[in-house]
């Protein structure tokens, strides 16, 4: 019942999740804008669209609101808008809302637009759509960002042509269009030119230049596209070209050109950034004239560019001829005004000109071509008022005659075209600016702007120095470009330019203060063969003299600095930038100043200090120039007073600015580091030799040395002992007289200084100072001292105490003979020092009673090593070895240890000082524990099978008596090997054969009884007997003897050992043959009985396992591994 409640509840619980899982499947929101950035133009609109879905009622309005972070505080949020809270957006937004500027308009339920009008450079910036979720649960995303960047708008266009234009029809008609963009993101333009019908308010395009560089023709303009006669180029990176080629009355209206710049979104979809048009153009196309219609077909039309115009601008008068065949016929072109005719083109090509009109002609003024089949220009320029009235252009069919002479046919007229021509005013006007500062020195630059031009300029430049004098001529410049200076200015460097068509400028370099003055500039205007009209204009000029210009100061941002640090000094001159020598230089004390380097015009440096140690650079700013002195590595060398001079070159000579003001470079020591230790206190035994130790812990540089000095304070004075400078030079004090053969100084690693004392005296005590001076090196190689430092330790003297014990522990040690024998004698306690010294004496016992206390070896206080005469003991004496690892421990070496050296060893330790007279004088003495010495040859390991064995053999069969070492004493054991016999019926044992250790065989059977040898490895030996007889029936066995050498007794025998028995009997054949039944016999019966104690292992087995699978059966169901023992290995009862 359990059971089924438990899947019951399973199956509830895991709909309920899957139906959660579907629900919050269903539920799952997700709101998204358009991914960023979004790079919009400043001033364009911009649109962000705001999309959610997942919500369960899709069809009702959800309410959104942005938000918005400026890249300037991208923490701070600002609220725009909200389409549920008319009071949502921050005042800074708020009143563009008003206004709607900006808005939210809903595109849907799940979907809205936010719109800016006009983008302002604070709308860019981090965009946040947040939908307001009207559900319980929040299940997916609520908000979306994007990222807007507000751009420079670029894109420019414009079109050199006139605002009006007429022509015929069947002319070609050429626009340009100049459009480009210098964005800095990456972005297409497209270009289409538009055209305004009179009458219509709308324009249609004519072609158009997509983003891609697809060409795309208009609606109505598809025909004449494909058949060539309309076309749009572009000609370089931002120029558009648009060609009719035959223009038609429906053409005419307004033409322009319009410019867009696109970008492609992140989303990949292309925006149109911004977009320009040009001034319309007005198009004028008139319709083609048939006159006299009973006549052939001869159509003559006139047309003029423009049609109205001032005096002095170009007049483009052009004939278009349409008849049958043009390209075959031949025109006598001409050109009239009223009846005069003006030029006239032949039909040979040849042009003849009125002679009313030949001068200009010669003038260029008139010019006559034919440009196509059918297509004649007369072009006026610059036209004058006379030329005002109505044009013809009478054309005449020529006919080729048999003598090629050509016979002129009736002429037909265009209809008149009339030209209106307006007399210029005298409109001419000169600016200048009122006043003129320039520096003495400098280059004087005056601008003349001129307006209302109508014909041919020059400028006369002059100028008066005072208000008496009158003016006189500077330069001038003709209307032909041609410049005339005056003579007193024929050796200055003076210029007159036009760099532009309305502006003339005066260039005077390297003024001086004479130059002062009023300038005049005087343009004349110029008509055909006549000088019309002259303006002009006054400047006065004020030249500055340069000592009120230049201004010389010196400064540094750190003026005190530490030795090996850089200096950097800044001499400032303030004024016009003209050619100089700057001079720096340093007074150190009293002394004269030193000049350092010298900066001439041309940029050479003249070096009177070492170079190496400074550098100068130079920065020019707008209105001063900074000249840096750098000090490398400063050291004390380097301090004073520092000042920069400037002399500037003008009109061939030097002027002397005032100097700097002086600046002090302080250079100052590096803060030392030096951390000293000592140790505080030290207690030494009289009559030793003391060291006091000063270790350096912490010093200031890895190159440093030290100057030390060891002082003794009594009596609060301190006595100077010895000191060492920093090249290691040792000087002793004024009263250490006789002393100094008893103290000494020397450094060791660490850094670190000892002063040692040697056989210290009770007046040695008191107070020792370590004072230690550390040294470094400035950049120059000059070595300059640090503070010193210093640290004391006390010192006290004391008499040591006897109190000497050694080791009275009682040793037994065993050795092998030949090995080494090390015996230790070790002081527990006594004093210790440089000036104690031993004297040890090593005894020696045999076990026996010949030797009770022999003297073996003696090592005196001195260090001198003597063995004491005793013949007894002398080979042992030669193979002793003194040695003294410690100061409180005497070792005895025993070399190559023989038997005889067993027995009692012990050391005698006497303790000596020297006294103040220098006598040794005995402190102590003891006597160490006995140590008992075992010398042993070997350990017996010798090991031979002990296990017997039964041999049956028949006659005349061979059969082997092994004899096996499984293990030896040592691996220098020589052995000798016995093999012995023993017949059935008797006890007496009969050697067979023997091997001895030198390898030499004996057959000591005696019989005629063959035998063979065998030792096929150093521990196995072996003998056969062949063809053995029923009378070599009996017991075998084998005897091995171990040999080693002895040190001193040669070769000793350390072990015997005898193998097991091996019972041979040797049978006849009818004995053999009753032994083998026999023994038939008994492997049957053995087999028998394996075989019924199996079946019997079989039987228990099955029913061990029946037990075990009822016991199984009663536990069905549990899982607990107690139901399921491991297998364990078999016992017993198994």
């Amino acid at each position: 019942m359990m059971r089924c409640s438990m899947r019951s509840l399973w199956r509830v619980s895991l709909l309920l999740c899957l139906g959660q899982l579907l629900n919050c499947a269903e539920a799952q929101v997700h709101t998204e804008v358009q991914a960023g950035p979004l790079y919009r133009v400043l001033g364009a609109p911009l649109y962000i669209s705001c999309n959610v879905s997942g919500f369960r009622s899709e069809n009702t309005d959800k309410h959104f609101e942005i938000r918005m972070k400026r890249p300037s505080k991208p923490d701070f949020e600002i609220q725009i808008i909200s389409s549920s809270d008319p009071g949502f957006g921050y005042s800074s937004h708020q009143s563009r809302v008003r206004k709607n500027e900006i808005a939210l308009k809903r595109l849907s339920p799940n979907s809205v637009r936010f719109e800016i009008q006009s983008l302002r450079e604070s709308d860019e910036g981090e965009y946040e759509c947040t939908v307001i979720n009207s559900e319980s649960g929040y299940h997916g995303t609520y908000t979306a960002n994007t990222v807007v960047k507000v751009i420079e708008d670029s894109l420019s266009i414009s079109s050199p042509t006139s605002t009006s234009q007429s022509f015929n029809e069947g002319e070609a008609l050429s626009l340009t269009c100049l459009a480009s963009s210098s964005t800095s993101q990456h972005t297409h333009l497209s270009l289409t030119w538009f055209l305004r019908k009179d009458g219509q308010d709308s324009a249609q395009p004519i072609i158009s230049l997509d983003r891609d560089f697809t060409l795309s023709p208009g609606q109505g303009f598809e025909g004449r596209y494909q058949a060539r006669l309309i076309r749009l180029d572009k000609l370089g990176e931002a120029e558009y070209s648009l060609e009719i080629t035959e223009l038609e009355p429906s053409d005419q209206g307004k033409i322009y050109c319009r410019a867009q710049e696109w970008i492609q979104d992140p989303d990949g979809s292309w925006y149109i950034i911004t977009e320009k048009s040009v001034e319309e153009m007005t198009l004028t196309v008139k319709a083609t004239e048939v006159v006299e219609p009973s006549s052939p077909s001869l159509a003559v039309g006139i047309s003029a560019q423009p049609a109205t115009l001032q005096e002095g601008q170009e007049l483009l008068l052009s004939c278009n001829i349409n008849t049958q065949d043009v390209e075959k016929r031949f025109f006598s072109v001409a050109w009239l005004k009223g009846t005069v005719e003006l030029a006239r083109i032949g039909p040979t090509g040849v042009l003849s000109v009125a002679p009313k009109y030949s001068g200009r002609e010669k003038n260029g003024e008139l010019r006559a071509t034919r440009t196509g089949n059918k297509d004649y220009h007369l072009i006026l320029k610059p036209v004058r008022t006379e030329d005002q009235g109505e044009y013809i252009c009478r054309v005449s069919l020529q006919d080729r005659g048999q003598d090629d002479a050509f016979i002129q046919g009736e002429a037909r007229d265009s209809s008149p075209q009339l030209v209106s021509i307006s007399a210029t005013e005298n409109r001419l006007s000169v600016k200048m600016q009122q006043a003129v500062n320039v520096n003495e020195g400098g280059g004087l630059q005056l601008a003349c702007k001129v307006d209302g031009v109508q014909g041919q300029l020059s400028v006369t430049w002059k100028r008066k120095l005072t208000t008496r004098t009158s003016f006189t001529d500077v330069i001038s410049l003709t209307q032909d470009g041609v410049t005339q200076k005056a003579e007193a200015f024929v050796s200055r460097k003076v210029r007159a330019m036009r760099p532009a068509a309305d502006s003339f400028t005066l260039e005077l370099d390297d003024v001086t203060l004479s130059d002062s003055g009023v300038y005049q500039c005087v343009v004349s205007e110029w008509k055909p063969n006549s000088k019309t009209h002259r303006q002009s204009q006054t400047a006065t000029v004020t030249v500055i003299p340069i000592d009120q210009l230049m201004g010389v100061s010196l400064m540094s941002r750190k003026n005190l600095v530490t030795v090996g640090e850089n200096v950097e000094l800044m001499c400032r001159v303030k004024g016009p930038h003209m050619p100089l020598t700057l001079t720096w230089s340093v007074q150190h004390n009293v002394s004269a100043p030193d000049t350092i380097l010298t900066l001439h015009p041309d940029g050479t440096i003249h070096w009177s200090a070492d170079q190496n140690h400074y550098q100068l650079r130079v920065e020019s700013r707008e209105k001063e120039v900074v000249y840096y002195l750098i000090i490398f590595g400063a050291s004390h060398s380097e301090a004073g007073n520092y000042q920069c001079n400037v002399s500037i070159f003008l009109e061939n000579e030097h002027k002397e600015v005032p100097a700097s003001n002086p600046l002090t470079v302080m250079v100052k020591n590096r803060e030392s580091s030096l951390v000293v230790s000592s140790s505080p206190e030290l207690t030494q035994n009289i009559n030793t030799d003391i060291t006091v130790r000063c270790s350096i812990v912490k010093e200031t540089s890895a190159s440093s040395l030290y100057s030390i000095t060891w002082l003794l304070q009594r009596k609060a004075e301190n006595e100077i002992l010895v000191s060492s400078d920093r090249n290691s030079l040792v000087t002793f004090g004024p009263r250490m007289g006789q002393s100094q053969t008893r103290i000494s100084m020397r450094r060791s690693n660490g850094p670190a200084f000892e002063l040692t004392i040697r056989q210290a005296k009770i007046t040695d005590k008191g107070l020792y100072i370590c004072k230690v001076a550390e040294w470094l090196q400035d950049p120059r190689g000059k070595w300059y001292q640090l503070s010193a430092v210093s640290k004391s330790t006390m010192l006290t003297v004391t008499e040591p105490a006897n109190n000497l014990h050694l080791d009275e522990k009682e040793q037994e040690l065993s050795a092998r003979e030949g090995e080494e024998v090390e015996l230790n004698c070790n002081i527990t306690s006594g004093a210790s020092g440089s000036s104690i010294f031993y004297r040890v004496l090593w005894h020696y016992a045999t076990q026996s009673s010949s030797l009770k206390n022999a003297s073996l070896v003696e090592l005196d206080h001195t260090g001198r090593v003597s063995y004491p005469e005793n013949q007894e003991v002398r080979g042992l004496q030669v193979r002793l070895r003194l040695s003294r690892p410690t100061q409180r421990s005497f070792y005895l070496s025993i070399q190559q240890a023989h038997e005889e050296d067993s027995g009692i060893y012990w050391c005698q330790v006497e303790q000596y000082q020297l006294d103040n007279e220098a006598r040794w004088q005995l402190k102590a003495s003891d006597t160490g524990g006995a140590i008992k010495l075992s010398v042993n040859v070997t350990e017996n390991n010798l090991s031979i099978p002990k296990a017997g064995a039964e041999l049956n053999i028949t006659r005349n069969q061979d059969f082997t008596i092994p004899c096996d070492i499984s293990k030896q004493s040592s691996l220098e054991s020589k052995f000798q090997v016995t093999w012995f016999w023993q017949k059935e019926t008797e006890t007496k044992l009969r050697p067979v054969f023997t091997v001895y250790r030198n390898s030499t065989l004996q057959d000591r059977f005696g019989e005629n009884v063959h035998l063979r040898f065998g030792h096929p490895d150093p521990r196995q030996f072996s003998l056969t007997l062949l063809k053995p007889g029923p009378e070599n029936s009996g017991l075998y066995f084998c005897e091995v003897e171990e040999w080693l050498p002895s040190l001193s007794h040669g070769w000793r025998k350390v072990a015997v050992e005898k193998s097991g028995n091996l019972t041979v009997s040797v049978i006849t054949e009818g004995n053999a043959k009753a032994i083998s039944e026999c023994n038939s016999s008994t492997y049957i019966f053995i087999f028998v009985a394996v075989l019924i104690i199996l079946v019997l292992v079989i039987l228990l087995l099955m029913v061990k396992i029946c037990r075990v699978k009822g016991s199984e059966e009663k536990k069905a169901g549990s899982l607990w591994a107690e139901s399921h023992p491991l297998n364990t290995k078999p016992s017993e009862d198994d």
